[in-house]
């Protein structure tokens, strides 16, 4: 009984040691993150907004055919089948 109860204690206690190494290095490394941190710098979103090219509206297909054929193209081979086994009946721009 005595040397089951050892193997019990000392397996919890592993455990608990272990979950206290881990929990005291992730507190090491946020630390060394914060200090090795560069300033911060612009924000992304004002980045974004100051672009010198702003997006203009898409202009019209000119060869629907080829359009087709690229889109029957990708859906086949995520579909992971052949381009003469799909059918596209219409393209809606979103």
């Amino acid at each position: 009984m005595g040397s089951t109860a050892f193997v019990v204690i000392l397996g919890i206690s592993t455990v608990f040691v272990g979950l206290i190494i881990i929990i005291l290095l992730c507190k090491l490394m946020s630390f060394f993150v914060k200090v090795t941190e560069r300033a911060p710098q612009e924000p992304i979103q004002s980045k974004i907004n100051s672009s010198p090219n702003p997006v203009s509206p898409a202009a019209p297909i000119q060869d629907k055919g080829a359009l087709i054929a690229a889109v029957s193209a990708v859906v086949a081979e995520e579909l992971g089948t052949s381009v003469s086994n799909i059918r596209i009946h219409s393209i809606k721009r979103v």
